[in-house]
Order: structure tokens, then C-alpha cells, then sequence
């Protein structure tokens, strides 16, 4: 079946068309089907109208995006089509481009995938944002570098960035030093994101004026943070009573993160977990948005994006194998 797409904007077609052959060609492997512009006009051949509507949006998607954002590559693409499968194509719409300026070295800080470029455009554009997603998936980093973006827009006047301290899965034993140097191997990885992006003695300088303060979440019982970018690092290790004490310490022309990954919890296995909790309690409320990024997002090396797919699938079957088991042993003591 061979059909003129006419709702297309040719100029986009004409204009993005030659720098992306080769995503349009993983359209067409994905989709079984052929993609021709032929004289400014754009055909598709499918087997079925259902295809055809697919290939169309994954489609008209990417090369709106690209007059966005710029050129995409094949995982852009593979993107797209993993949104479309699981009907969240709308989702590309929120993006807009943000710019983050470079870090201490140069380097350009921006969306490296398309789910980043959607949970900078929701930091962008909402008051409180939780972002789960895998190890590696840029969470803490982009949500530092949209804080200190912001602080040097005048927007906020500080940055305050909290973690639980709990232990990841093992047992440290006695810290010595005081309450600051115990809690320094919680709060490690905020510190070397916010050194990479403004370098230490910049870091150090805006940390002794009280611009930028670093602190176990504890700390933050009492206080009520009004021109601030607040970061809840590591959430998926609070509670149900320390999420919720997080979350009523925003005021006045602040802006909060929450970044967790809800697969990796450390609390006891008798404690729900605040950040699950949260994400159910407050899914629909207007101001507030739900970001998932998924493997596809991870810019460490492309082993990590393969360990972390492995391991999803192992978690998954293992929870399969329990839930089976369940069955089986209620099923048995029914007979009995």
C-alpha cells in the first residue's frame, strides 16, 4: 500500500531530508516499509494503514524536532520509535531547546538524548520535578547544571543540595571527624558535579559565601527555602515522613528536583519508600512533573545502558519466579 503523505510540512522534508538517510532508514527496518521524496512529494509503503499512521508520526516527529534541536542520530530515532510503541509520542512536544552554557572545561552542557532534553524542558517549566531513571542517565548532573544556570540568570539567589545518608548496601561502621566529615562520603558525587561545571575554586568561593550549600537531608527539617534551587538527590532511600518534610520545605520563588531510582532502593525491606510513594500520591498535580528516563538515556559507556538492560531483565524474571511461587504455595494450602 503506497500513500502520498500530504500533512508532512514539505519544507521541513525538503530541508532536514539528506543529513537524516540514515534514521529515516531505521524507520523503514523497524516498520518493514519504504520511505521515498520524489519532486517534493513524500510517499510511504506499508502493508497496512496501521503501519502507515506509525511511520507517519515517528516521522513527522523527527524532522520537527530536528528543525528544534538540529541534527539527530539513529538512537534519536530509536527513541521515537520506543515512545510511539508505548503511545507517548506527545511527550516530544514539551521540548524546547535549553541552554546550560559549558562547564569548567568548555564543554557544552545540553540534552544528550532526547528523554534528557524532555527533563530539562520539565525543570524548564515546572516548580517541582521528580526524575527517576537509571545509574548514568544524567539526572543529578543536568539538575546541578540547571540550578547554577539559574543562579547565574538571577533567578534563585542559592542552590541547596541534600541525600539521605544511608548506606549503599553496606555497613561502614564508625565515621570518624565531625558532623561535616562524616556526611562528606554521602554527599561526594554533588560536590564532583558541581566542580566540573564551575571548577573548585569558583565552587569553593560561592559554598563559604552560603550560596551553594551541600547537606544530609536531615538539615532540612525546620526550614522554609524561599529563593532557592533545591535538589533531592538520591530519593528513592527516603521515607515516607522524610519525603514529605522535603517537599513542604519549598517557598516562595523556589524550584525542587527530586532525582531517585526506585529500582535501587538501600532502606530496610520493611520501609516503603518516600519517592515510590510520591509518585503515586501526587501524579495529576498541575505544577508538578513526572520525568522517566530509561536506559536509552544513559551517556556513560555504552556497557553501562547493556548492564543495566541485563540486570532489569533479571529483576523482572526474578519477580516472575516470586510471584509464581506465591501462587503455587497459596494454591497448595487451599488443598490442605
Amino acid at each position: 500500500m503506497v500513500l502520498e503523505i500530504s500533512q508532512i510540512d514539505q519544507g521541513l522534508a525538503q530541508k532536514n531530508w539528506e543529513e537524516h538517510l540514515s534514521c529515516i532508514k531505521r524507520i523503514e527496518n523497524t516498520f518493514d516499509c519504504s520511505i521515498s521524496y520524489v519532486n517534493d512529494h513524500l510517499f510511504v509503503n506499508c502493508e497496512t494503514p496501521d503501519c502507515i499512521d506509525h511511520v507517519v508520526s515517528v516521522l513527522e516527529e523527527m524532522l520537527q524536532l530536528s528543525d528544534k534541536l538540529g541534527r539527530l542520530n539513529d538512537k534519536d530515532v530509536e527513541y521515537l520509535i520506543e515512545l510511539d510503541r508505548n503511545d507517548s509520542l506527545q511527550l516530544i512536544k514539551t521540548i524546547k531547546p535549553v541552554n546550560l552554557g559549558t562547564n569548567f572545561y568548555g564543554r557544552s552542557i545540553r540534552g544528550k538524548s532526547l528523554g534528557q532534553s524532555i527533563y530539562l524542558s520539565a525543570i524548564h517549566d515546572y516548580e517541582l520535578t521528580f526524575v527517576l531513571g537509571p545509574a548514568g542517565t544524567g539526572k543529578t548532573y543536568l539538575a546541578i547544571a540547571s540550578a547554577i544556570a539559574s543562579l547565574k540568570a538571577h533567578e534563585i539567589e542559592r542552590i541547596i543540595l541534600t541525600r539521605p545518608a544511608i548506606e549503599a548496601g553496606e555497613k561502614l561502621g564508625f565515621l570518624p571527624g565531625d558532623i561535616t566529615q562524616k556526611a562528606d562520603p554521602y554527599l561526594r558525587p554533588l560536590y564532583d558535579a558541581i566542580i566540573d561545571i564551575l571548577g573548585l575554586e569558583a565552587f569553593q568561593r560561592l559554598q563559604e559565601k552560603g550560596v551553594i550549600e551541600i547537606a544530609p537531608l536531615a538539615y532540612m527539617r525546620g526550614r522554609t527555602l524561599t529563593d532557592a534551587f533545591i535538589i533531592l538527590d538520591e530519593s528513592q532511600n527516603t521515607t515516607r515522613e522524610q519525603m514529605k518534610m522535603f517537599l513542604t520545605r519549598l517557598g516562595l520563588r523556589s524550584k525542587a528536583v527530586v532525582t531517585g531510582d526506585p529500582s535501587q532502593t538501600d532502606l530496610p525491606k520493611n520501609k516503603t519508600s518516600g519517592l515510590s510513594e510520591a509518585i503515586k500520591v501526587l501524579t495529576g498535580i498541575p505544577q508538578i512533573a513526572i520525568v522517566e528516563l530509561q536506559s536509552m538515556d544513559i551517556v556513560r559507556h555504552d556497557l553501562v545502558q547493556k548492564i543495566v538492560e541485563a540486570y532489569t531483565q533479571y529483576e523482572a524474571f526474578l519477580k516472575e519466579e516470586d510471584t509464581r511461587e506465591q501462587s503455587e504455595s497459596g494454591f497448595k494450602s487451599r488443598l490442605d
